[in-house]
Protein backbone atom coordinates (compact mmCIF):
# COMPACT_ATOMS: atom_id res chain seq x y z
CA UNK A 1 0.00 0.00 0.00
CA UNK A 2 2.91 2.31 0.59
CA UNK A 3 4.07 2.41 -3.42
CA UNK A 4 0.36 3.36 -3.78
CA UNK A 5 -0.08 5.80 -1.66
CA UNK A 6 3.17 7.45 -2.81
CA UNK A 7 1.79 7.23 -6.27
CA UNK A 8 -1.18 8.81 -5.31
CA UNK A 9 0.56 11.69 -2.98
CA UNK A 10 3.03 12.18 -6.62
CA UNK A 11 0.29 12.65 -8.67
CA UNK A 12 -2.40 15.11 -6.32
CA UNK A 13 1.38 17.03 -5.61
CA UNK A 14 1.15 17.15 -10.22
CA UNK A 15 -2.36 18.31 -10.27
CA UNK A 16 -1.84 20.79 -7.42
CA UNK A 17 1.39 21.86 -9.44
CA UNK A 18 -0.40 22.27 -13.00
CA UNK A 19 -3.55 23.90 -11.75
CA UNK A 20 -1.30 26.65 -9.70
CA UNK A 21 0.57 27.27 -12.85
CA UNK A 22 -2.46 27.54 -14.84
CA UNK A 23 -4.05 30.37 -12.32
CA UNK A 24 -0.47 32.21 -12.34
CA UNK A 25 -1.13 32.08 -15.99
CA UNK A 26 -4.30 33.38 -16.17
CA UNK A 27 -3.65 36.44 -13.61
CA UNK A 28 -0.48 37.13 -14.95
CA UNK A 29 -1.87 37.86 -18.45
CA UNK A 30 -5.00 39.73 -16.74
CA UNK A 31 -2.76 41.87 -14.98
CA UNK A 32 -0.37 42.35 -18.37
CA UNK A 33 -3.51 44.18 -20.04
CA UNK A 34 -4.90 46.33 -17.00
CA UNK A 35 -3.33 49.97 -16.98
CA UNK A 36 -1.30 51.17 -15.57
CA UNK A 37 1.47 49.69 -17.09
CA UNK A 38 4.94 50.51 -15.61
CA UNK A 39 7.08 51.51 -18.57
CA UNK A 40 10.11 51.75 -16.19
CA UNK A 41 10.45 48.17 -15.04
CA UNK A 42 9.28 47.11 -18.76
CA UNK A 43 11.97 49.24 -20.34
CA UNK A 44 14.73 47.52 -17.59
CA UNK A 45 13.53 43.95 -18.21
CA UNK A 46 13.85 45.14 -21.68
CA UNK A 47 17.71 45.77 -21.63
CA UNK A 48 18.39 42.77 -18.50
CA UNK A 49 16.50 39.95 -20.59
CA UNK A 50 17.42 41.21 -24.35
CA UNK A 51 20.47 43.11 -24.22
CA UNK A 52 22.74 41.47 -21.86
CA UNK A 53 21.51 38.28 -22.86
CA UNK A 54 22.92 39.20 -26.69
CA UNK A 55 26.59 37.83 -26.24
CA UNK A 56 25.70 34.58 -24.80
CA UNK A 57 23.16 33.65 -27.75
CA UNK A 58 25.40 35.34 -30.69
CA UNK A 59 28.30 33.28 -29.33
CA UNK A 60 25.98 29.79 -28.87
CA UNK A 61 24.76 30.63 -32.41
CA UNK A 62 28.01 31.01 -33.90
CA UNK A 63 29.51 27.76 -32.98
CA UNK A 64 26.51 26.02 -33.48
CA UNK A 65 26.46 27.09 -37.09
CA UNK A 66 30.41 26.67 -37.44
CA UNK A 67 29.93 22.99 -35.54
CA UNK A 68 27.07 21.94 -38.12
CA UNK A 69 28.79 23.52 -41.66
CA UNK A 70 30.94 21.02 -40.51
CA UNK A 71 29.46 17.90 -39.65
CA UNK A 72 27.09 18.28 -42.53
CA UNK A 73 29.84 18.47 -44.91
CA UNK A 74 31.22 15.31 -43.27
CA UNK A 75 28.29 13.53 -43.81
CA UNK A 76 26.74 14.67 -47.19
CA UNK A 77 30.31 14.12 -48.70
CA UNK A 78 29.76 9.87 -48.60
CA UNK A 79 26.86 10.76 -50.85
CA UNK A 80 28.80 13.31 -52.82
CA UNK A 81 26.03 16.01 -52.04
CA UNK A 82 28.05 18.86 -50.66
CA UNK A 83 26.30 21.22 -52.28
CA UNK A 84 23.53 20.86 -49.63
CA UNK A 85 25.43 22.28 -46.56
CA UNK A 86 23.95 25.44 -46.94
CA UNK A 87 20.55 24.93 -47.29
CA UNK A 88 20.70 22.30 -44.39
CA UNK A 89 22.63 24.98 -42.20
CA UNK A 90 20.33 27.92 -43.28
CA UNK A 91 17.20 25.59 -42.34
CA UNK A 92 18.04 23.97 -39.22
CA UNK A 93 19.55 27.20 -37.61
CA UNK A 94 16.23 29.20 -38.25
CA UNK A 95 14.29 26.50 -37.91
CA UNK A 96 15.06 24.53 -34.46
CA UNK A 97 19.28 25.74 -33.26
CA UNK A 98 18.41 29.58 -33.45
CA UNK A 99 14.96 29.23 -31.23
CA UNK A 100 16.19 26.00 -29.48
CA UNK A 101 20.16 27.05 -28.10
CA UNK A 102 18.71 30.79 -27.56
CA UNK A 103 15.86 29.39 -25.04
CA UNK A 104 17.99 27.28 -23.36
CA UNK A 105 20.87 29.67 -23.25
CA UNK A 106 18.25 32.22 -21.79
CA UNK A 107 16.47 30.38 -19.39
CA UNK A 108 19.88 29.44 -17.65
CA UNK A 109 20.49 33.02 -17.74
CA UNK A 110 17.42 35.15 -17.16
CA UNK A 111 15.20 32.18 -15.39
CA UNK A 112 17.58 31.86 -12.92
CA UNK A 113 18.17 35.85 -12.63
CA UNK A 114 14.29 36.43 -12.25
CA UNK A 115 13.36 33.29 -9.72
CA UNK A 116 16.30 34.90 -7.41
CA UNK A 117 15.42 37.93 -7.82
CA UNK A 118 11.71 37.51 -7.04
CA UNK A 119 12.20 34.78 -4.44
CA UNK A 120 14.41 37.26 -2.63
CA UNK A 121 11.86 39.72 -2.66
CA UNK A 122 9.39 37.15 -0.80
CA UNK A 123 11.84 36.03 1.74
CA UNK A 124 12.51 39.48 2.69
CA UNK A 125 9.27 40.55 2.64
CA UNK A 126 8.75 42.82 0.01
CA UNK A 127 6.24 41.79 -2.32
CA UNK A 128 4.11 41.70 1.35
CA UNK A 129 5.28 45.28 1.62
CA UNK A 130 3.93 46.45 -2.00
CA UNK A 131 0.34 44.95 -1.31
CA UNK A 132 0.29 47.67 1.45
CA UNK A 133 1.53 50.41 -0.47
CA UNK A 134 -1.53 49.40 -2.86
CA UNK A 135 0.93 47.81 -5.46
CA UNK A 136 -0.27 44.83 -6.82
CA UNK A 137 2.83 42.47 -7.09
CA UNK A 138 1.46 40.51 -10.39
CA UNK A 139 1.57 43.58 -11.97
CA UNK A 140 4.51 45.44 -10.90
CA UNK A 141 6.82 41.88 -10.87
CA UNK A 142 5.29 39.69 -13.27
CA UNK A 143 3.91 41.41 -15.70
CA UNK A 144 6.36 43.64 -17.20
CA UNK A 145 8.94 40.86 -16.91
CA UNK A 146 6.42 38.14 -19.17
CA UNK A 147 6.40 41.16 -21.94
CA UNK A 148 9.97 41.64 -22.11
CA UNK A 149 10.50 37.94 -22.26
CA UNK A 150 7.84 37.54 -25.14
CA UNK A 151 9.15 40.47 -26.88
CA UNK A 152 13.12 40.22 -26.68
CA UNK A 153 13.46 36.31 -27.30
CA UNK A 154 11.93 36.44 -31.09
CA UNK A 155 15.23 39.39 -31.30
CA UNK A 156 17.40 38.25 -30.12
CA UNK A 157 16.54 34.63 -32.05
CA UNK A 158 16.29 36.42 -35.32
CA UNK A 159 20.17 38.20 -34.47
CA UNK A 160 21.39 34.37 -33.25
CA UNK A 161 19.69 33.24 -36.61
CA UNK A 162 22.47 35.83 -38.81
CA UNK A 163 25.59 35.06 -36.47
CA UNK A 164 24.48 31.36 -37.04
CA UNK A 165 24.32 31.29 -40.82
CA UNK A 166 27.39 33.69 -40.76
CA UNK A 167 29.29 31.21 -38.87
CA UNK A 168 28.04 28.43 -41.03
CA UNK A 169 29.45 30.64 -44.42
CA UNK A 170 32.74 31.05 -42.59
CA UNK A 171 33.55 27.49 -42.10
CA UNK A 172 31.95 26.24 -45.75
CA UNK A 173 34.52 29.65 -47.65
CA UNK A 174 37.27 29.01 -45.40
CA UNK A 175 37.40 25.67 -44.40
CA UNK A 176 35.82 23.46 -46.91
CA UNK A 177 36.50 25.51 -49.50
CA UNK A 178 33.37 26.34 -51.08
CA UNK A 179 32.56 29.20 -54.01
CA UNK A 180 30.99 32.72 -51.64
CA UNK A 181 28.40 33.09 -54.17
CA UNK A 182 27.30 29.83 -54.63
CA UNK A 183 27.21 29.36 -50.82
CA UNK A 184 25.15 32.23 -50.56
CA UNK A 185 22.71 31.34 -53.88
CA UNK A 186 22.41 27.69 -51.96
CA UNK A 187 21.31 29.07 -48.97
CA UNK A 188 18.74 31.66 -50.04
CA UNK A 189 17.28 28.87 -52.54
CA UNK A 190 15.65 26.87 -50.53
CA UNK A 191 14.72 29.41 -47.65
CA UNK A 192 11.20 30.78 -47.03
CA UNK A 193 9.77 33.35 -45.45
CA UNK A 194 7.94 31.12 -43.09
CA UNK A 195 10.70 29.23 -41.76
CA UNK A 196 11.82 32.33 -40.64
CA UNK A 197 8.70 33.19 -39.20
CA UNK A 198 8.44 29.81 -37.53
CA UNK A 199 11.52 30.17 -35.41
CA UNK A 200 10.53 33.37 -34.03
CA UNK A 201 7.06 31.79 -33.21
CA UNK A 202 8.90 29.24 -31.61
CA UNK A 203 11.33 32.00 -30.04
CA UNK A 204 8.05 34.29 -28.74
CA UNK A 205 6.00 31.11 -27.12
CA UNK A 206 10.24 30.14 -25.45
CA UNK A 207 10.41 33.38 -24.06
CA UNK A 208 7.00 33.46 -22.20
CA UNK A 209 7.88 30.11 -20.75
CA UNK A 210 10.82 30.97 -19.36
CA UNK A 211 9.65 34.63 -17.94
CA UNK A 212 7.01 32.71 -16.46
CA UNK A 213 8.79 30.13 -14.89
CA UNK A 214 11.14 32.12 -13.75
CA UNK A 215 8.35 34.20 -11.84
CA UNK A 216 5.77 31.36 -10.63
CA UNK A 217 8.96 29.47 -8.85
CA UNK A 218 9.90 33.03 -7.49
CA UNK A 219 6.70 34.62 -6.14
CA UNK A 220 6.27 30.85 -4.59
CA UNK A 221 9.64 30.60 -3.29
CA UNK A 222 10.01 29.03 0.23
CA UNK A 223 11.55 30.64 3.25
CA UNK A 224 15.37 31.39 3.55
CA UNK A 225 18.36 30.60 1.39
CA UNK A 226 17.20 26.99 0.65
CA UNK A 227 14.01 28.14 -0.54
CA UNK A 228 15.39 30.22 -3.13
CA UNK A 229 18.22 28.19 -4.01
CA UNK A 230 15.29 25.54 -4.77
CA UNK A 231 13.59 28.12 -6.31
CA UNK A 232 16.77 28.97 -9.27
CA UNK A 233 16.75 25.21 -10.11
CA UNK A 234 13.05 24.37 -10.58
CA UNK A 235 12.92 27.74 -12.79
CA UNK A 236 15.56 26.99 -14.91
CA UNK A 237 14.93 22.86 -15.01
CA UNK A 238 11.11 23.61 -15.47
CA UNK A 239 12.03 26.33 -18.56
CA UNK A 240 14.46 24.16 -20.18
CA UNK A 241 11.52 20.98 -19.93
CA UNK A 242 8.49 23.07 -20.98
CA UNK A 243 10.88 24.65 -23.78
CA UNK A 244 11.82 21.06 -25.71
CA UNK A 245 7.93 20.24 -24.93
CA UNK A 246 6.99 23.36 -26.59
CA UNK A 247 9.37 23.15 -29.62
CA UNK A 248 8.36 19.68 -30.16
CA UNK A 249 4.72 20.65 -30.33
CA UNK A 250 4.92 23.41 -32.37
CA UNK A 251 6.88 21.37 -35.13
CA UNK A 252 3.98 18.51 -34.90
CA UNK A 253 1.27 21.27 -35.37
CA UNK A 254 3.26 22.84 -38.97
CA UNK A 255 4.59 20.43 -40.19
CA UNK A 256 2.96 16.90 -38.99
Amino acid sequence: MGVFQSLGRSGLRLCHMIGSIALFIVFSLRWCLIPPFYGRQIVRQLIDVGYYSLPVVGLTTLFSGMVLALQSYTGFARFSAEDTVATVVVLSVTRELGPVLAGLMVAGRVGASIAAEIGTMRVTDQIDALETLSTRPMQYLVGPRLIAGTICLPILVLIGNIIGVFGGYLVGIYRLGFNSSVYLSKTLEFLEFSDVMLGLLKAAIFGFIIALMGCYHGYYSGRGAEGVGKATTNAVVSASILILIANYSVTALFFG
